[in-house]
Protein backbone atom coordinates (compact mmCIF):
# COMPACT_ATOMS: atom_id res chain seq x y z
CA UNK A 1 0.00 0.00 0.00
CA UNK A 2 1.40 3.53 -0.84
CA UNK A 3 2.13 5.63 1.67
CA UNK A 4 1.14 8.92 -0.26
CA UNK A 5 -2.12 10.33 1.14
CA UNK A 6 -2.43 12.91 -1.60
CA UNK A 7 -5.21 12.64 -4.64
CA UNK A 8 -7.80 11.55 -2.45
CA UNK A 9 -10.13 13.21 -4.30
CA UNK A 10 -9.41 10.70 -6.99
CA UNK A 11 -9.77 8.00 -4.98
CA UNK A 12 -13.38 8.93 -3.58
CA UNK A 13 -14.51 9.53 -6.81
CA UNK A 14 -12.67 7.28 -9.55
CA UNK A 15 -12.68 8.00 -12.97
CA UNK A 16 -14.92 5.18 -14.74
CA UNK A 17 -13.51 3.11 -18.36
CA UNK A 18 -15.65 1.69 -20.64
CA UNK A 19 -15.60 -1.97 -18.84
CA UNK A 20 -16.88 -0.37 -15.64
CA UNK A 21 -19.29 1.66 -17.00
CA UNK A 22 -20.78 -1.04 -18.88
CA UNK A 23 -20.83 -3.30 -15.78
CA UNK A 24 -22.58 -0.65 -14.16
CA UNK A 25 -25.02 0.30 -16.65
CA UNK A 26 -25.90 -3.61 -16.11
CA UNK A 27 -25.97 -3.28 -12.61
CA UNK A 28 -28.64 -0.09 -13.37
CA UNK A 29 -30.55 -2.37 -15.32
CA UNK A 30 -31.18 -4.85 -12.28
CA UNK A 31 -32.94 -2.18 -10.29
CA UNK A 32 -36.34 -3.25 -11.56
CA UNK A 33 -35.58 -6.36 -10.33
CA UNK A 34 -34.10 -5.81 -6.90
CA UNK A 35 -33.62 -1.78 -6.21
CA UNK A 36 -31.95 -1.79 -2.79
CA UNK A 37 -29.06 -4.40 -3.27
CA UNK A 38 -29.11 -3.29 -7.07
CA UNK A 39 -27.83 0.20 -5.73
CA UNK A 40 -25.97 -1.14 -3.38
CA UNK A 41 -23.63 -2.93 -5.90
CA UNK A 42 -23.25 0.40 -7.74
CA UNK A 43 -22.06 2.12 -5.18
CA UNK A 44 -19.29 -0.50 -4.03
CA UNK A 45 -19.03 -1.03 -7.93
CA UNK A 46 -18.04 2.70 -7.96
CA UNK A 47 -16.12 3.24 -5.35
CA UNK A 48 -13.65 -0.14 -5.62
CA UNK A 49 -13.39 -0.10 -9.45
CA UNK A 50 -9.83 1.23 -9.36
CA UNK A 51 -8.29 -1.26 -7.30
CA UNK A 52 -7.31 -5.44 -8.19
CA UNK A 53 -7.04 -6.41 -4.62
CA UNK A 54 -8.43 -5.23 -1.11
CA UNK A 55 -6.07 -5.74 1.38
CA UNK A 56 -6.61 -5.36 5.45
CA UNK A 57 -4.01 -4.38 7.93
CA UNK A 58 -5.85 -5.18 11.84
CA UNK A 59 -4.02 -5.23 14.87
CA UNK A 60 -6.48 -6.41 18.11
CA UNK A 61 -5.65 -4.63 20.83
CA UNK A 62 -6.91 -7.11 23.18
CA UNK A 63 -5.27 -10.33 21.96
CA UNK A 64 -2.06 -8.26 20.74
CA UNK A 65 -2.56 -10.30 17.07
CA UNK A 66 -1.66 -8.73 14.06
CA UNK A 67 -3.05 -9.31 10.35
CA UNK A 68 -1.93 -8.09 6.93
CA UNK A 69 -3.77 -10.20 4.96
CA UNK A 70 -5.25 -9.57 0.98
CA UNK A 71 -8.86 -11.03 1.10
CA UNK A 72 -10.26 -10.10 -2.04
CA UNK A 73 -8.49 -10.82 -5.22
CA UNK A 74 -9.33 -11.63 -8.89
CA UNK A 75 -13.03 -10.25 -8.38
CA UNK A 76 -13.43 -13.00 -5.48
CA UNK A 77 -13.05 -13.12 -1.71
CA UNK A 78 -10.84 -16.03 -0.29
CA UNK A 79 -12.36 -17.83 1.59
CA UNK A 80 -9.76 -19.28 3.91
CA UNK A 81 -8.38 -15.73 4.27
CA UNK A 82 -11.52 -14.42 5.80
CA UNK A 83 -11.57 -17.21 7.93
CA UNK A 84 -8.38 -15.38 9.53
CA UNK A 85 -10.36 -12.15 9.22
CA UNK A 86 -13.08 -13.61 11.25
CA UNK A 87 -10.84 -15.23 14.06
CA UNK A 88 -8.65 -11.78 14.92
CA UNK A 89 -12.30 -9.78 15.13
CA UNK A 90 -13.59 -12.89 17.58
CA UNK A 91 -15.29 -11.61 21.17
CA UNK A 92 -12.45 -11.78 23.35
CA UNK A 93 -14.00 -12.58 26.12
CA UNK A 94 -15.21 -15.52 25.42
CA UNK A 95 -13.24 -16.67 22.69
CA UNK A 96 -16.19 -17.52 20.19
CA UNK A 97 -15.55 -16.51 16.36
CA UNK A 98 -18.11 -15.63 14.21
CA UNK A 99 -18.66 -14.41 10.69
CA UNK A 100 -18.11 -10.83 9.75
CA UNK A 101 -20.10 -8.98 7.42
CA UNK A 102 -17.90 -8.76 4.02
CA UNK A 103 -19.63 -5.08 3.62
CA UNK A 104 -18.13 -4.13 6.69
CA UNK A 105 -14.71 -5.52 5.77
CA UNK A 106 -15.27 -3.50 2.55
CA UNK A 107 -15.75 -0.38 4.46
CA UNK A 108 -12.83 -0.63 6.66
CA UNK A 109 -10.47 -1.30 3.45
CA UNK A 110 -12.55 1.86 1.58
CA UNK A 111 -11.46 3.97 4.83
CA UNK A 112 -7.69 2.41 4.74
CA UNK A 113 -7.28 2.66 1.01
CA UNK A 114 -8.67 6.60 1.01
CA UNK A 115 -5.82 7.37 3.73
CA UNK A 116 -3.42 5.57 1.64
CA UNK A 117 -2.05 4.55 5.04
CA UNK A 118 0.05 2.03 5.96
CA UNK A 119 -0.81 1.59 9.54
CA UNK A 120 -3.12 -0.59 11.02
CA UNK A 121 -6.27 -0.25 12.28
CA UNK A 122 -6.17 -1.19 16.23
CA UNK A 123 -9.47 -2.97 16.79
CA UNK A 124 -11.10 -1.97 20.03
CA UNK A 125 -14.45 -4.56 19.46
CA UNK A 126 -15.47 -6.70 16.20
CA UNK A 127 -18.03 -9.27 17.06
CA UNK A 128 -19.59 -9.68 20.74
CA UNK A 129 -21.74 -12.84 21.91
CA UNK A 130 -25.02 -11.50 23.26
CA UNK A 131 -23.60 -12.54 27.07
CA UNK A 132 -20.76 -10.61 26.14
CA UNK A 133 -23.36 -7.38 25.54
CA UNK A 134 -25.05 -8.34 28.05
CA UNK A 135 -21.95 -7.99 30.28
CA UNK A 136 -20.62 -4.47 28.63
CA UNK A 137 -23.89 -3.19 28.89
CA UNK A 138 -24.28 -3.47 32.46
CA UNK A 139 -21.47 -2.37 33.24
CA UNK A 140 -21.86 0.99 31.03
CA UNK A 141 -18.68 0.20 28.46
CA UNK A 142 -21.06 2.26 25.94
CA UNK A 143 -23.29 -0.97 24.36
CA UNK A 144 -26.44 -0.88 23.29
CA UNK A 145 -28.97 -4.03 23.52
CA UNK A 146 -29.46 -4.13 19.67
CA UNK A 147 -25.69 -3.79 18.71
CA UNK A 148 -24.31 -4.60 14.92
CA UNK A 149 -21.39 -6.33 16.89
CA UNK A 150 -23.24 -9.23 17.72
CA UNK A 151 -23.84 -9.96 14.05
CA UNK A 152 -20.81 -9.05 12.84
CA UNK A 153 -21.56 -6.16 11.15
CA UNK A 154 -19.87 -3.17 13.46
CA UNK A 155 -16.17 -2.65 14.41
CA UNK A 156 -14.91 -0.16 17.21
CA UNK A 157 -11.48 1.04 15.37
CA UNK A 158 -8.69 3.52 15.08
CA UNK A 159 -5.51 4.24 13.66
CA UNK A 160 -2.41 5.18 14.94
CA UNK A 161 -1.40 8.91 14.00
CA UNK A 162 -4.37 9.49 12.22
CA UNK A 163 -6.68 11.83 13.85
CA UNK A 164 -10.26 10.47 14.51
CA UNK A 165 -11.83 13.45 12.95
CA UNK A 166 -10.35 12.00 9.30
CA UNK A 167 -11.44 9.11 10.21
CA UNK A 168 -14.76 10.21 10.72
CA UNK A 169 -14.79 12.37 7.89
CA UNK A 170 -14.03 9.56 5.53
CA UNK A 171 -16.68 7.43 7.01
CA UNK A 172 -19.10 10.14 6.42
CA UNK A 173 -18.48 10.11 2.46
CA UNK A 174 -18.50 6.45 2.22
CA UNK A 175 -22.21 6.43 3.24
CA UNK A 176 -21.97 2.44 3.98
CA UNK A 177 -23.62 2.65 7.53
CA UNK A 178 -23.64 3.86 10.72
CA UNK A 179 -20.41 5.92 12.44
CA UNK A 180 -19.79 6.69 16.22
CA UNK A 181 -17.61 9.37 16.97
CA UNK A 182 -16.38 8.84 20.35
CA UNK A 183 -13.27 11.24 21.36
CA UNK A 184 -12.94 10.54 24.69
CA UNK A 185 -12.68 6.69 24.09
CA UNK A 186 -10.15 7.23 20.98
CA UNK A 187 -12.14 5.70 18.70
CA UNK A 188 -14.52 5.60 15.82
CA UNK A 189 -17.76 2.83 15.62
CA UNK A 190 -18.73 2.06 12.17
CA UNK A 191 -21.12 -1.14 10.75
CA UNK A 192 -23.58 -1.55 8.13
CA UNK A 193 -26.52 -0.95 9.46
CA UNK A 194 -28.78 2.12 8.14
CA UNK A 195 -27.10 5.25 7.65
CA UNK A 196 -26.83 7.16 10.46
CA UNK A 197 -24.19 9.27 12.46
CA UNK A 198 -23.89 10.57 16.45
CA UNK A 199 -21.57 11.26 18.85
CA UNK A 200 -20.75 10.50 22.07
CA UNK A 201 -22.37 12.06 24.58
Amino acid sequence: MKSKRNDRQNILVPELSRRHFIKLGLLTASLCLVPGKAMALIEDEVFLSDVDERELCIYNLHTKEYLKTTYWKNGEYIQEVLADVNHIFRDHYTGVVRRIDRHLLDTLFAIQHTLQCNKPFHLISGYRTASTNAFLRKNNKKAVRKSFHMYGKAADIRIPEVSLKEIRQIAFKLKKGGVGYYPRDNFIHVDTGKIRYWNQS
